[in-house]
C-alpha cells in the first residue's frame, strides 16, 4: 500500500473518531443532553417528598465545573428544579447568601424519644431559614420535642406562598393556632401530620385547594375536627388523591345529639384513589355518609373494639365505588390485639396495595371472632361474589389465645361467605374452625358455605381429630351432591390433593 494511501484513510479514521469538547457545546444541548441527566430529578416528588439531601442537591456539582456552566444551570432554576436543603445543622444565617434566591427545603429530626432538645444552634438554624418564607417549600420537622416544636411554630405564623410539602410530628405536640401559615397555603400539594393537634385545619384547607395528599395520624383529642366540619372541607378538595385519618382513642367520637341526618347529595372527590381510617365506626358512618369517591381502589379502616357494629352508611359508600363493590378473595386474619378481614381481586397473600380492609382492635380471640361476625354480616357488603377465603394468623405473631370458643362462633362467621369455592386453613385455625363444620350433619349440611368445593390444610395429620372430623364434613357433604376435595396447603402456592 503506497504512503499517500496510508495517509488517506489515517485521516478518515481519524475524522471518524473525532471528539467535540465538551465547552464547545451550545447552552440548550449542555442543559438538555448533560445537565438532565445528571440531575434527574424525580417528576412527581410534591406529592411524596422522599428524595436525600444528596438527590436533591445534585446541581451543585455541575457548578463547581466552570463559570460557563455555572451560568447556565442557573440560568434554569425551574428546569433543573434547583433548590437548597437546610437541616437543623446547616448555619443559614452564614452560608444562604453564598447561593442565588433558589427555593429552600427544612429538615430537621428531633430526638424526644431520648429525651433531648435541639441546641441554641440548632434552633437558630432553623429559625433563620423559616424567616424567608417566601423561598420555603417543603417543611419538614419531625420526632420534635414539644417545647421546641411550639417554638418553631411560633416562626410559621405568616403565609409561605411558595410551600408545598409539610410534615409535622411530635408526642404530645402543641396545639397549632389558627394563625398557622397565616390561614393561607395556596400551594400545598402535601400534608403529613402525626400527633399534632390542629382543630383550625379546615380553615388553612380551604386555601389548599390543589392538595393532592393528605395525612392526619395519631389525632388528639385535643386536635379533635367534627365528621361534619371534615366532611366540608373535604368538599372542596378536588385534587385530592390520598386521604388519611386517624385518631389516638375512642374518646374522639361524636356526640350522638349534635349529629344530622344525611344529606340528600353527596360531596364528590373523583380522583381519591387511597382512603385510610382510624376510628369510631360512628364516626367513619357520619363522614361516608356525606363524601363519595368512585375512584377509590383502596380502603384500610380500622374501629376500636366496640359491642355493635352497624354501618350501613359504610357499606353504600362501598357499593359506590367500582372498584371494591367487586372483590373475588378474602383473607381473615387473626393476631395479637387486632383482627381484620381483607377483600381484595388477587389471592395472593402479598397483595396490599389495593383493596378493602376492616381492622378491629380487641384481644381476646372470642371477641375478635365475634366482632368481625358484626362486620362481616352488617358493615361490608354482600360477599355473593367472594370465591376464596384465606383464614390465618398474622405473620410473627403469638397471641396468647384460649381455646374456649363455642363452635357456632365459628359458623357464625363464616354464614355470610355465601359463594366461597376454596377454603384456605393454616394449622393454627384448623383444629377449630373443622369441629364446627363437624356439626354440620343433616339438612344443616349445606347450611354454611354452601358453595365449597375445596378445602386445603397446612397440616393434616393421618389420624387425629381434625383428620376425623374433615371426613365426616366431606363424607356429609357428598351425600348432598355437594363434593369437596381436601388438598395440602404450604401457604406457598403449591396444593397437593390429599383425598376427594
Amino acid at each position: 500500500m503506497s504512503k499517500n494511501r496510508r495517509r488517506v484513510r489515517k485521516k478518515r479514521k481519524q475524522s471518524r473518531c473525532k471528539v467535540i469538547p465538551i465547552n464547545v457545546l451550545p447552552d440548550d444541548i449542555l442543559l438538555v443532553a448533560i445537565f438532565d441527566f445528571c440531575v434527574g430529578r424525580k417528576c412527581f416528588r410534591q406529592l411524596l417528598p422522599t428524595e436525600t439531601k444528596k438527590e436533591i442537591e445534585a446541581w451543585q456539582t455541575l457548578v463547581q465545573v466552570s463559570r460557563r456552566w455555572r451560568s447556565v444551570v442557573f440560568g434554569s432554576p425551574l428546569r433543573l428544579n434547583l433548590e437548597l436543603v437546610c437541616t437543623d445543622k446547616t448555619p443559614a444565617r452564614g452560608t444562604l447568601d453564598a447561593w442565588p434566591a433558589l427555593p429552600l427545603i427544612i429538615r430537621s429530626q428531633g430526638y424526644y424519644w431520648t429525651d433531648r432538645e435541639f441546641s441554641t444552634e440548632s434552633m437558630d438554624n432553623i429559625i433563620a431559614v423559616l424567616e424567608h418564607s417566601n423561598r420555603v417549600c417543603q417543611i419538614r420537622l419531625t420526632g420534635i420535642p414539644s417545647s421546641d416544636l411550639e417554638t418553631l411554630l411560633a416562626a410559621i405564623q405568616e403565609p409561605f406562598p411558595e410551600l408545598t410539602s409539610l410534615e409535622l410530628s411530635s408526642y404530645e405536640g402543641p396545639v397549632i393556632p389558627d394563625s398557622f401559615l397565616g390561614g393561607f397555603a395556596p400551594r400545598l400539594h402535601y400534608i403529613w401530620l402525626d400527633g399534632i393537634p390542629f382543630p383550625g385545619l379546615p380553615r388553612l384547607l380551604w386555601s389548599a385547594t390543589h392538595l393532592v395528599n393528605l395525612q392526619l395520624w395519631n389525632i388528639p383529642h385535643s386536635g379533635y375536627i367534627s365528621p361534619e366540619a371534615m366532611a366540608t372541607t373535604l368538599s372542596t378538595l378536588t385534587s385530592l388523591g390520598s386521604l388519611t385519618i386517624g385518631f389516638q382513642s375512642p374518646q374522639s367520637c361524636p356526640d350522638q345529639e349534635s349529629q344530622r341526618p344525611p344529606p340528600l347529595t353527596c360531596s364528590v372527590l373523583p380522583i381519591l384513589t387511597a382512603f385510610t381510617f382510624k376510628g369510631v365506626s360512628d364516626y367513619m358512618e357520619y363522614l361516608v355518609a356525606r363524601i363519595n369517591a368512585p375512584q377509590l381502589n383502596r380502603l384500610y379502616v380500622t374501629f376500636f373494639n366496640q359491642i355493635v357494629f352497624d354501618t350501613p352508611q359504610f357499606i353504600q359508600f362501598v357499593n359506590r365505588t367500582r372498584t371494591l363493590k367487586a372483590l373475588e378473595n378474602g383473607h381473615v386474619t387473626f393476631g395479637k390485639g387486632a383482627t381484620k378481614v381483607k377483600l381484595s381481586s388477587v389471592s395472593s397473600l402479598t397483595s396490599f396495595y389495593e383493596g378493602l380492609c376492616v381492622k378491629i382492635s380487641c384481644r381476646e380471640l372470642d371477641w375478635q371472632v365475634s366482632s368481625l361476625e358484626q362486620i362481616c354480616t352488617l358493615s361490608l357488603p354482600p360477599l355473593s361474589g367472594l370465591e376464596v377465603l384465606y383464614i390465618h394468623k398474622a405473620p410473627n405473631s403469638q397471641p396468647d389465645w384460649k381455646d374456649n370458643i363455642e363452635n357456632m362462633l365459628w359458623l357464625e362467621l363464616l354464614h355470610p361467605f355465601s359463594a366461597v369455592k376454596n377454603l384456605y386453613l393454616c394449622d393454627e385455625f384448623a383444629p377449630r374452625i373443622v369441629p364446627a363444620l363437624q356439626e354440620l350433619v343433616g339438612g344443616r349440611t349445606t347450611e354454611v358455605l354452601p358453595s365449597l368445593q375445596n378445602i386445603f390444610l397446612e397440616e393434616l395429620q393421618s389420624s387425629g381429630p381434625v383428620h376425623e372430623g374433615i371426613r365426616q364434613f366431606v363424607t356429609a357433604r357428598q351425600v348432598t351432591s355437594h363434593p369437596i376435595a381436601v388438598s395440602r396447603w404450604d401457604n406457598s402456592g403449591q396444593e397437593k390433593i390429599l383425598w376427594d
